[in-house]
């Protein structure tokens, strides 16, 4: 019985295996899918067998998920600056450096401009490889001894940047162009250098406006990174590397600066978004720019303005400028001992979704 049902079967499943395969194979129909059909009738119907498109999170960075939050002060104006009044902001997906950026990451920029190595194989973009000067890349080293009137400066300005037992400390002595020069750098360095044919967004500074909202990690209304309002946790412990009393610089365990993963992460997985280092952001500096810019997406990129934001206040700053609230700025070609930055990168698939992985993007 078995054997004769499975012969009876056979002519069934031949046929429709048989009705599958050849229609595919062009015998039984016009050749193409049902787009090519329909194009090659005069319909528009889009360039068929486009590639798939998923971004990827490069690595050491965060996804940082859109959002809607009040930008502006949380708590009192202590200087009366009325620089940062509330304004509702929404902003769109992002990714956002974990650590900033290291002694050494930044060196690895020097070599590959040093040794003329911007890809390490045949360059996967279309886009020119950028010019680079190396004496204009390079950190200013004395800025441990000329940042502070009569500071004895000088271990750190010889072995800061040079020696390796700095390697994971925050890269300073860089001015806004050099930061924007690391950014153009690592968006060629990334895309020439992947096996993939479209192009990721560019590395860049983030804006004033996504940096708050990142430094709040989820948070409406937060006075620091890790809510507040106080600076130590419940081990009595400090929760950033500032200065926590006139003359006191040591009690959050560094005199200087710390390793850019030392301190916990805030709600977004972001580590040291107060204290350590400041750090540069896109945006021109002005009292008013918060009632002259929109509330989707802001950035304030007057060009003609020499004055850049700097943000989270560093080691030497007491703790006012911890505040995500906080602004301030320094000119774009000044470099400082306690200024820093991080790299962010636009997200481009749906919004309000943030469907990305960690693992590349689909091969060609």
């Amino acid at each position: 019985m078995y054997n004769k049902n499975n012969i009876r079967l056979m002519p069934i499943v031949l046929g429709l295996a048989i009705a599958t395969i050849l229609p595919g194979c062009g015998l039984f129909s016009k050749k193409g899918s049902a787009s090519e059909k329909l194009n090659r009738r005069g319909e528009v119907t889009g360039v068929p067998k486009r590639a798939q498109w998923q971004q990827n999170l490069p690595y050491n960075m965060v996804p940082i998920k859109a959002g809607t939050f009040w930008m502006g002060q949380s708590d009192e104006d202590i200087a009366f600056t009325q620089s940062s009044m509330n304004k509702q902001i929404t902003i769109s997906e992002f990714f956002m450096d974990k650590y900033e950026v290291s002694n050494n990451k930044y060196r690895q920029f020097l070599e590959a401009v040093k040794e003329g190595t911007l890809t390490t194989g045949t360059p996967t973009t279309l886009k020119e490889e950028p010019q680079f000067n190396l004496d204009e890349l390079k950190p200013d080293t004395t800025v441990w001894s000329t940042s502070f009137s009569f500071h004895y400066g000088d271990p750190l300005m010889e072995f800061y940047f040079d020696h390796p037992a700095f390697d994971n400390y925050p890269v300073v002595g860089v001015t806004w162009d050099q930061a924007k020069k690391y950014c153009e750098w690592r968006t060629y360095h990334m895309n020439a250098n992947d096996e993939f044919e479209f192009d990721l967004p560019s590395f860049r500074l983030p804006s004033e406006a996504e940096w708050e909202y990142a430094a709040k990690g989820g948070k409406d209304v937060a006075k620091y990174p890790w809510g507040g309002p106080y600076l130590k946790n419940k081990r009595g412990c400090l929760m950033a590397n500032f200065k926590p009393g006139r003359g006191n610089y040591i009690d959050d365990g560094f005199a200087y600066t710390a390793p850019v993963d030392v301190f916990a992460p805030n709600g977004f997985g972001l580590h040291n978004m107060s204290g350590n280092v400041a750090e540069w952001v896109l945006d021109a500096y002005a009292a008013t720019s918060r009632t002259a810019t929109w509330d989707l997406n802001p950035v304030y990129d007057v060009e003609t303005e020499p004055r850049k934001v700097v943000r989270g206040g560093s080691w030497k700053d007491i703790a006012h400028y911890l505040e995500t609230s906080t602004r301030t700025y320094e000119y774009q070609d000044v470099a400082q001992a306690h200024i820093g930055f991080r790299t962010a990168m636009t997200f481009i698939g749906r919004s309000g979704s943030m469907d990305v992985k960690s693992s590349k993007r689909r091969r060609r």
